[in-house]
């Protein structure tokens, strides 16, 4: 459930029109729904309540440092990828005890800016990984805490290109060569083995994937278990699925009930990393639309917003829900609703029925995640705006670009 719903045609985010708040702050525009991120944290939080339990937001999906403080006040911890993650992260004012930080490529600066930092967990991705982890620890007097993340070589069924437990994916290690890894770390003074990591991609709209990720992290568990091994937390990372189009994902107490009920009797708490379930329908992009032409047996709808605002349907795609922000009621026609990039790939949707007058404002649902979060400056355009809306109020969490700002950091050499 979402927070973008109309009233009297008119789309609204919470109880603000978001022709108004184009009207505000210009267009192209992310329009984020406080209630609906409260709400989707509060679902996680209430299917995890009967264990020890830790939600970590992967900020990779949404890292707008006003989203990670309201998502840190309602108790949330981070998944994250780089330093500049765990930077946005302290500048969120958020606590690093409630940090994982995954990732093939974590260079020495990150691992030992992490280690100092204090954060919960390292998750490990390769053997070469855990030695610099180790000899960074020693050289910092520090006990790194660490999980390796396990590839289980479980298909997640989703796009390839989101797909990440399968042996052909440059993710984790086997649980073979983990097992092994776990009796050497085991051993180590500089290392504290405290979980146990995998994840297996995104946008699942199915618990059998995760289901049998789960299993074959349990008999690495209790394997461990056997050699006297205590790990503190297993980590399912995140991957649930949200609704786009015709999707019919789980719920987050549906996915979490039979990997729950697998922990039953075992003393181990249980770390996920939701990013696009919490974050996607929380948020909208809208776009003005320019122009209208026909080319051929084509009609397209030409708006100011392009795959440098959002790249999801160029670059997997992706098929988001376009919806027109003022409903007038007219006939609706067969069309392709694209941008102002210079690539034929720029588009927002193709073969969509809309009723779409020029000036008009169309809006993307499902936004919220790896839109803002992967929005680019190409052709030289300036990043979206951001506004969190909370009721009858907004919020410029980011303020869209000055030209100057696309060229402030260059040199010219005479």
């Amino acid at each position: 459930m979402d927070y973008f719903l109309y009233k009297e045609n008119e789309l609204m985010a919470e109880s603000l029109k978001v022709t108004d708040l184009v009207a505000q702050y210009g267009t192209p525009l992310y329009i984020y729904s406080k209630a609906t991120l409260v709400r989707h944290m509060q679902a996680f939080e209430t299917a995890m309540q009967s264990r020890r339990h830790l939600i970590c937001f992967a900020v990779k999906s949404c890292s707008n440092i006003a989203i990670l403080h309201l998502l840190a006040k309602c108790g949330a911890g981070f998944d994250i990828v780089s330093m500049g993650e765990l930077k946005r992260v302290l500048a969120a004012k958020a606590d690093p005890k409630k940090v994982v930080y995954s990732g093939v490529g974590k260079t020495a600066e990150e691992i030992a800016f992490a280690l100092k930092t204090g954060i919960n967990c390292l998750n490990v991705e390769s053997r070469e990984e855990l030695q610099q982890v180790k000899e960074i620890a020693t050289e910092l007097k520090i006990k790194a805490p660490v999980a390796i993340r396990v590839n289980p070589g479980v298909d997640a069924k989703t796009h390839p290109y989101i797909s990440t437990g399968l042996k052909n994916n440059k993710f984790g290690i086997c649980e073979e060569e983990a097992y092994d890894l776990y009796l050497q770390m085991a051993e180590e003074k500089s290392l504290n083995v405290c979980g146990i990591d995998a994840h297996i991609g995104s946008q699942m709209t199915s618990v059998e994937p995760i289901i049998e990720a789960s299993e074959k992290l349990l008999i690495l568990y209790k394997k461990l278990a056997d050699k006297g091994i205590k790990v503190d937390h297993i980590d399912i990372g995140g991957g649930l699925g949200v609704i786009y189009d015709n999707e019919t994902p789980p719920s987050p107490d549906e996915y979490l009930t039979p990997i729950l009920k697998r922990l039953e009797g075992l003393d181990v708490a249980l770390y996920m990393e939701p990013g696009r379930a919490m974050v996607a329908n929380a948020g909208i992009l809208a776009a003005r639309v320019l122009y209208q032409k026909d080319n051929g047996d084509k009609h397209f709808v030409i708006t100011d917003g392009g795959m440098n605002d959002l790249i999801r349907p160029a670059l997997y795609g992706a098929k988001m829900n376009i919806v027109n922000a003022t409903l007038h009621g007219n006939t609706k026609r067969l069309c392709d609703v694209v941008g102002p990039v210079c690539e034929s790939d720029d588009f927002l949707g193709k073969e969509r029925l809309l009723d779409v007058q020029n000036g008009d404002i169309l809006v993307v649902r499902g936004a919220g995640a790896y839109g803002a979060s992967m929005s680019s400056t190409y052709n030289s355009r300036k990043l979206p705006a951001e506004v969190l809306v909370d009721g009858g109020t907004s919020h410029l969490i980011r303020k869209r670009q000055d030209y100057e700002d696309l060229y402030k950091d260059e040199i010219i050499i005479e």
